[in-house]
């Protein structure tokens, strides 16, 4: 059978349900009329919603077993080693307990006998790539969420796809699982919020639906935090003021709600009553662009640090030049080995794409906090993005900046013919001999004895 969307001769049959598996739209039944697949879908204004999220299920996770079959009834974490971070987490492994962004050490102790894959981004950005591609054929406004979801508007495909949104849906994350071996759940509705409310309710293979006369009754009881920008901090001010669930938001006029928390108030207001007026915008624009890692050990010494903030620097360099963007905004970011964040950032006089740049200003953003303080995880990026065409303009006070800007494009080309590897800086060199000879002073590179006193600096 065709995986790929298609005329069909139920269409002419607009049905409340419909068969996931042979796309047969028809009444509600306990299985489908045709194939005699239980996986139906029925919902009254089904025929009529045309706003989808579409999130693959355990992505990362799904790329590996489908790589490595004999995985398949294992759990998997995806991660960073044992001080790293769970990436992701199959369905097997969620059942332990196991979450994305857990700590692996607390992953290994919930799942012992997981199988733990390191993180390969290549390859998921490969894979994730060829489904966007697969979005996009299916209809030209899709927003991208990140590597494996996003939201699709599918208003006005019924005649081009020969039926209604739904089956058009269901037809993708049946041919996404048919050619590219993992699956997907769909959220379908009248609107982004609670289209992206709905992928989650069915997973995996899910297909979930809110419709215009439920949303206000389905939502109600759902904890408030189910409201996208409702993060820690804003939780805990609603629950203090006895708003635990999206329902309690309903007495509140949306003068009231932006009054006591602000701009977010009118998503808090409109949210709650299913409301969204958001478009599905297909050309989103990054808003910033950085790279970060873990560290197996922790780190304390600070050329050890340097040098793993160059390698950061180059590869955010090379991100923003690929983009064709500059950034004005550098911002630093470091975790401690008791999970503290402290960020520290610095606006340029001019928009940068250059690792030397970033480097030199990460350095002194970085230098007064290496106090013997352990680290667990350095980043670096950029922020207040603009155009490549601004980036690094000559500066008559500064001409080691033309100079910087001549070497590392010269560095790019012969990276670009031979690989990223056939050329190094000798500030890579030298960052990693002096790295090498911290190490040599301590019993162990980049940790403490437990018996250090700890020193800790306000974020």
């Amino acid at each position: 059978m065709d995986p790929r969307p298609g005329p069909h001769a139920g269409d002419a049959m607009t049905g409340r349900a419909l068969c996931r598996d042979c796309l047969e739209p028809q009444e509600p039944a306990g299985r489908c009329r045709a194939c005699n697949s239980p996986r139906l879908v029925d919902h009254p204004e089904l025929p009529d919603l045309t706003i989808a999220h579409l999130d693959c299920d355990a992505f990362y996770a799904a790329v590996e077993k489908r790589d490595q079959p004999e995985l398949n009834d294992r759990p998997v974490i995806v991660g960073g080693g044992r001080r790293g971070v769970v990436s992701a987490a199959c369905y097997v492994a969620r059942l332990y307990g196991v979450r994305s962004a857990m700590p692996m050490f607390k992953a290994l102790k919930a799942c012992p006998d997981a199988v733990v894959i390191k993180p390969d981004m290549a390859k998921y950005s490969r894979v994730g790539r060829q489904i966007r591609k697969m979005m996009e054929e299916t209809t030209p406004l899709v927003e991208p969420i990140s590597i494996d979801e996003a939201f699709l508007d599918l208003s006005g495909t019924e005649v081009l796809h020969g039926g209604s949104a739904a089956r058009t849906c269901a037809a993708l994350v049946r041919r996404i699982e048919h050619e590219v071996g993992v699956t997907a759940s769909i959220g379908l509705s009248y609107n982004k919020f609670l289209a992206k409310l709905a992928s989650d309710l069915d997973k995996p293979r899910g297909f979930a639906v809110i419709g215009r006369a439920e949303a206000e009754r389905r939502l109600a009881p759902m904890p408030v935090n189910r409201i996208w920008g409702v993060g820690r901090k804003l939780l805990e001010r609603l629950e203090k003021d006895g708003i635990h669930t999206i329902g309690d938001l309903h007495p509140y006029e949306e003068a009231d709600l932006m009054r006591s928390y602000g701009v977010i108030g009118r998503r808090l207001f409109n949210f709650c009553r299913g409301l969204d007026h958001r478009l599905v915008t297909p050309d989103h624009a990054a808003k910033s662009i950085s790279s970060e890692t873990t560290f197996d050990t922790d780190i304390t010494e600070g050329a050890a640090l340097q040098a793993r903030l160059w390698g950061l620097c180059e590869k955010v360099a090379t991100r923003l030049k690929k983009a064709d963007l500059a950034g004005r905004t550098v911002v630093l970011k470091l975790k401690t080995d008791r999970f503290r964040t402290l960020t520290r950032s610095r606006t340029l006089g001019e928009p940068t794409q250059l690792a030397d740049v970033l480097f030199q200003c990460g350095v002194e953003m970085l230098q007064p906090l290496t106090d013997g303080t352990a680290y667990r995880l350095i980043g670096i990026g950029c922020s207040d993005l603009a155009p490549g065409e601004r980036a690094d303009p000559p500066d008559l006070l500064d001409q080691r900046r033309a100079r910087q800007v001549q070497v590392e494009r010269a560095i790019d080309a012969v990276r670009t013919k031979l690989g990223q590897t056939a050329i190094q800086r000798g500030r890579a060199l030298a960052l990693a001999a002096d790295n090498r000879s911290d190490q040599g002073q301590t019993t162990s590179s980049g940790s403490r004895s437990r018996s250090t006193p700890r020193k800790t600096k306000s974020p």
